[in-house]
């Protein structure tokens, strides 16, 4: 394991030194948007209407927006919908049902997002930051960096490109809604704390995407006084603690956050959350060989999740995914049902995370918005 000191990059940059998006329709208030739409010389009613189009028809198509005036059209869209992602780059897997996007930013800043199509649901891989300040040690996206911060219509406009793409029919299977989204992409989610809880709101809300909250997993690396946050807002999302070690040691050399706050505040802050909305965590651990899959870990992972009581968690292992130029790989298959097989033993429900799009390098932890082939 390396010995040299990693720099964490905590900051919260409102929009970094590349300077702020345009105003986007997303990021205004009901209120808000009323207000713009009459400075624009527009009946208030037009707010209503152009949130219908952008949240249920999935369009900020001025030639879409038929009930409309003709002349108030492109005027309103282009005011209120400026074109905030750029489709760079269009990769898939899985017989076209994993589709990773290369996105560019309005200010040329780089992000990726992942859509994927089971038989049973369809799920949307966001990202929250462009690059990652937090130097996780096998994340691609760790390695980048930290560019900025991405805005809540940034994240939503991922959402709702990824869901326009299902009901046109784009993905092999035939039109079908979005089903789930998982801040799992590119950046710490809980690093971007304003503009997340912004998006989550928006994918729940009624007036907007629809989508049920229990359908919404947050993931961080245990940013503990934003999960004991997140418990308060009310919203009954899911939350996932990437922990990869249960001792401190080890942790703080894979996951440096832990050197702020260690795993026992991780764990305590992910059980809080538990009380406070009655939702299962997640506990994310990748599994790397010979670096945290011995069978003591298992064990000891599964004595600190029950020493804070039963039922209040659910482990992911997940095969290491390969990242370029990375001396580490996944266990074994052996050690990996071993490990498994230990948590099992304590009690502990214990599911191998499926790794879809690791070939085109769009599974957890590989995301690094390269753009040559």
């Amino acid at each position: 394991m390396p010995a040299t000191p990693v720099r964490l990059d905590l900051s919260s940059p409102v929009r970094g030194p590349r300077g702020k998006p345009p105003r986007h329709f997303v990021d205004l208030t009901p209120d808000e948007r009323v207000a713009a739409v009459t400075e624009l010389g527009e009946k208030p009613f037009r707010a209503k209407q152009l949130a219908t189009h952008y949240f249920t028809h999935l369009t900020a198509d001025p030639a879409a927006m038929t009930d409309l005036p003709a002349a108030s059209r492109d005027k309103l869209v282009e005011a209120l919908f400026p074109r905030l992602l750029t489709n760079v780059r269009t990769q898939t897997a899985d017989g076209g049902t994993t589709v990773k996007t290369l996105w560019h930013l309005f200010d040329n800043a780089k992000v990726e997002s992942v859509l994927m199509r089971y038989s049973n649901r369809t799920t949307l891989c966001i990202s929250s930051q462009a690059g990652c300040g937090l130097a996780c040690a096998f994340c691609a996206t760790g390695q980048m960096g930290l560019t900025r911060n991405l805005s809540t219509a940034e994240i939503v406009e991922q959402v709702r490109e990824a869901a326009r793409a299902l009901q046109a029919g784009e993905v092999p299977g035939g039109p079908t809604r979005l089903s789930n989204v998982v801040f799992m992409g590119m950046g710490e989610p809980l690093a971007n704390y304003k503009a997340i809880m912004a998006t989550v709101r928006t994918l729940v809300a009624p007036d907007g995407l629809g989508l049920s909250a229990r359908n919404v997993t947050v993931s961080t690396v245990g940013m503990v006084p934003a999960m004991r946050k997140l418990a308060d807002e009310g919203i009954p999302v899911t939350l996932a603690l990437s922990l990869h070690a249960p001792d401190d040691e080890l942790r703080s050399e894979l996951v440096p956050v832990n050197t702020r706050w260690d795993v026992d505040e991780a764990l305590d802050a992910a059980h809080h959350y538990f009380e406070v909305t009655g939702r299962r965590v997640s506990i994310e651990y990748a599994l790397i060989k010979d670096i945290n899959d011995h069978a003591w870990r298992a064990d000891l992972l599964g004595e600190k999740l029950n020493a804070r009581g039963k039922g209040w968690v659910h482990c992911n292992p997940i095969p290491l995914n390969p990242v370029p130029n990375s001396k580490w790989t996944a266990s074994d298959p052996r050690v990996e049902q071993e490990f498994v097989a230990r948590l099992r033993a304590h009690g502990i429900p214990t599911t191998i995370r499926d790794t879809r799009g690791s070939d085109i390098d769009g599974a957890c932890g590989q995301l690094a918005a390269e753009e040559d082939e």
